[in-house]
């Protein structure tokens, strides 16, 4: 049996004009900013005017650990969201951006597969309407202005071998990760060690994801450490007074983006900081709002729980009063036998002693979801080439952790197949969550704030840190940024620094490399192993294969 492929299905879609959509959540024709006939920003008046309303039910969707298999955690996020909207509910979906540098590399786009897709998919996995070019021109702004102000007499002392503030660009280009800037003579300024990060690891990116307004992103950016002076005290974006015009620049982009998913259903797509290198949420703003004028707000989480949800517990949830209501955890059979030592090529067909091999890095992530103290699901994605005998298995082993499996088809069919999940999640969510909380306490100090995610999520033994690092961290706790929470950056593949170590290792060690503190934004970034927060291309990109056909239509996104 032949299936369409993710952008054909998306090509066919029969999508209604974004006025229709937004009329579905009560947001008037006249506070949508369209792009085009499909998409649109909310008015920032429309959000300030709900903010009274009460909220609905928030519901996390993360994942297991990614393999080559594929798990499908946006799928699954829209799939659930149509489900929802099929028995009833009001609900919207939430998620993430997609940025170019995956689109064009390995991990492909942002926007669901199959029958639970956001659409317009093309534009959504491209340009969409333009909020990454506006971060990484207002990034670039910065950049530009403190090379200025060095050239032009450095009236505030800049160290240049201190600037920390780094460039971005929205692409995978391993080649910028280190470069040597201002050459060619006296009218180019002074040389200096710099470097290039995505513009998704971007603090700018972070900071619009974390701000509740336009003035709110002012402040943030303004607080940005971009460089220090030769007696080693902060130099701010304030001090540079680029915070004023970066915000113009940023003005639209804080808007959320309304779009629908394959079923005319309401998906909000705004902001998208990765969860390996960054805290992988979509915008507070877009959550919050939607949560005043929905039932149910389905949002996700990047790459594994062990990223991504610990983020959204530790850093999201903590700096926007959230706390979710129930958690699905996406796992498939494939990724299972993955994990039990099965080679990719070999996945179709059965291996229920592989399955079972695999299951405990599933379970781990049951375990530590459930340390917040909130209830968990195991949506099992279901794959043509999946067999009763392997899910069986998978719904025993999840039984033995005290949660509950639940077979989700939305892939193939849409709301209909996702329906058995809405309902499990509606059952689990009524119930609320009196016992959440995150993982460690303001008070407690950054190194053991490390040790603490090391330990409880990771179940490693040690942290690996030299003193230079320690040492940074306790003169930013002396600056008073000590109860800032921390954002592990560390490959999304394995619970270590290891991505080729799968399952559910224990007894290892977590190396902390680098430190890097984003006070606008509020968290500290710990920068583990060989992570980079500048990817680059696989041998063979995906824009290899990523063209315009005769009659003018998008091939090879996916």
């Amino acid at each position: 049996m032949s299936y369409k492929s993710d952008i054909e299905i998306a090509r066919d879609a029969s999508k209604l004009p974004i006025q229709e959509i937004g009329a579905k959540l009560g947001i008037p024709s006249g506070h949508l900013l369209p792009y085009g006939h499909d998409k649109a920003k909310v008015s920032q008046d429309f959000i300030t005017s709900v903010q009274g309303n009460k909220s609905g039910k928030l519901i996390l969707v993360t994942a297991i650990n990614p393999t080559p298999a594929g798990e499908g955690k946006t799928t699954t996020t829209v799939g659930l969201g149509d489900g929802l909207n099929r028995i009833g509910k009001r609900a919207t979906v939430c998620i993430r951006e997609a940025s170019l540098g995956p689109n064009f590399g390995m991990k492909g786009g942002a926007a669901g597969g199959g029958y639970a897709q956001v659409v317009p998919m093309e534009d959504m996995n491209l340009h969409f309407t333009g909020d990454f070019h506006a971060i990484t021109s207002a990034h670039s702004l910065l950049s530009a202005m403190i090379d200025n102000h060095i050239y032009w007499g450095n009236a505030l002392d800049i160290d240049t071998r201190r600037v920390v503030w780094r460039r971005v660009v929205d692409m995978n280009d391993r080649s910028l990760r280190q470069i040597t800037s201002s050459l060619g003579g006296v009218s180019n300024g002074f040389a200096r060690e710099d470097g290039f990060d995505i513009t998704v690891a971007s603090e700018v990116m972070a900071i619009l994801c974390l701000s509740n307004d336009l003035k709110d992103l002012e402040a943030r950016l303004g607080a940005m450490i971009v460089a220090y002076r030769r007696d080693k005290t902060p130099v701010f974006c304030r001090d540079i007074k680029a915070e004023g015009a970066m915000t113009v620049l940023l003005k639209d982009a804080m808007q959320p983006n309304l779009v629908q998913t394959l079923e005319n259903n309401p998906a909000f797509v705004h902001g998208g900081p990765f969860a390996n290198i960054a805290h992988g949420c979509n915008s507070v703003i877009a959550t919050t709002t939607a949560l005043k004028i929905s039932d149910y707000v389905v949002t996700e989480a990047g790459f594994g729980a062990d990223l991504g949800a610990e983020k959204f517990m530790n850093i999201k949830c903590r700096k926007a009063g959230l706390a979710p209501d129930c958690v699905v955890l996406v796992a498939t059979v494939r990724a299972m036998k993955m994990n039990g030592g099965v080679a990719k090529a070999d996945l179709g067909a059965e291996n229920v002693a592989a399955v079972r091999k695999g299951c405990p890095n599933l379970g781990r992530h049951i375990e530590n979801i459930k340390s917040f103290g909130v209830p968990v699901v195991v949506a099992i994605n279901h794959f043509v080439t999946d067999t009763e005998a392997e899910l069986q298995a998978v719904r025993d082993y999840v039984a033995t952790h005290g949660a509950e499996a639940v077979l989700s088809r939305h892939w193939e069919l849409g709301s209909e197949g996702a329906e058995p999940l809405a309902r499990k999640v509606v059952q689990m969510a009524e119930v609320g969550h009196p016992n959440f909380g995150p993982l460690y306490p303001d008070e407690m100090p950054l190194f053991e704030k490390i040790e603490t995610i090391a330990k409880r999520i990771y179940r490693a033994d040690e942290v690996l840190a030299d003193q230079k690092i320690r040492n940074q961290l306790r003169e930013w706790e002396a600056q008073g940024y000590g109860t800032l929470p921390v954002c592990m950056a560390k490959t999304q593949y394995s619970f270590t620094t290891d991505p080729s170590v799968r399952g559910a290792p224990t007894g290892h060690s977590v190396p902390v490399r680098e430190v890097r503190l984003s006070a606008g934004a509020g968290f500290v970034v710990v920068v583990c192993g060989e992570i980079m927060t500048m990817p680059g291309l696989p041998s063979r990109p995906a824009a290899e294969s990523i063209r315009l056909n005769d009659a003018g239509q998008i091939e090879g996104l996916f």
